[in-house]
This record gives C-alpha cells, sequence and structure tokens, in this order.
C-alpha cells in the first residue's frame, strides 16, 4: 500500500472536518442519528472518490437508518463540499461503517472478564492454603 503523500493527508483531515461539521449542522435528514461520527476520511490520490468511515452509537437499527440516510444525502453532502473546500474534483462520497470503536469495547469487556475471573481464582486459592494452616 502506497504511502499518503502530506498533501493527500492534508486533503483527508480538511474533508473529514467539514464533513463533520456538516452532518451534525446541516444535514436534516431524521434517519441519521444524532450520535454520528466522521472517523476518518480517505480521499483517493486523483480527488475522484472518497471513503467516509462513519461510526454510530446505538444499536443496529440506528446504524441501518444512519447509513440510509447518510446515502441519500451524499450528493447534498458532495455540493455543500465543493462550496467550503477548494478542491480541483470534489469527490464522490461513499460511506462505510466504521466498526473498531464497538470492536474495543468488546475486546476491553472480554479482557476485565478474563481478569476478575483470575483474580477470583487467585483468592480461591489464597483462601485454600490459609485453610491448610
Amino acid at each position: 500500500m502506497r504511502k499518503n503523500s502530506i498533501k493527500n493527508t492534508r486533503i483527508n483531515g480538511e474533508v473529514k472536518k467539514e464533513l463533520s461539521r456538516l452532518i451534525s449542522q446541516e444535514v436534516k435528514d431524521p434517519r441519521i442519528s444524532p450520535w454520528t461520527t466522521v472517523t476518518e476520511v480517505e480521499v483517493a490520490p486523483d480527488l475522484k472518490s472518497a471513503k467516509v468511515y462513519i461510526s454510530v452509537l446505538g444499536n443496529d437499527e440506528d446504524v441501518a437508518n444512519t447509513k440510509a440516510g447518510l446515502k441519500s444525502a451524499a450528493p447534498f453532502l458532495r455540493t455543500a463540499l465543493a462550496r467550503t473546500v477548494n478542491l480541483r474534483n470534489t469527490p464522490e462520497l461513499r460511506f462505510v461503517m466504521d466498526q473498531s470503536i464497538e470492536y474495543s469495547i468488546k475486546m476491553s469487556q472480554m479482557i476485565d472478564e478474563v481478569t476478575a475471573d483470575l483474580k477470583e481464582d487467585a483468592e480461591d486459592e489464597e483462601a485454600g492454603s490459609e485453610e491448610d494452616l
């Protein structure tokens, strides 16, 4: 995989910042959850397309509704992006759900469960060795 140039990294950051603002303040679609976050944007080097990674806090229904709402709002977002970010080409937006936050929470819970079980086992062994005395 090719490294991003400094220019491409700056463009990704600007598009991410502006899309975050547009989604939270300008888009009026009731399907889009207020707990929607733009986690990452990858604009292609030719500026023709962009992958927008979205994280939604809520249940599966909220995620599905938000994805549908963003898909229908994509032309509006592209037009608004063209007005505010000065690029040669305004990228076509493709929204992708980012599951990394949910995954990290799930892994953290699993680690907590394992450490709690280990702690209980250690306490049980310690109590058992004291009874032998």
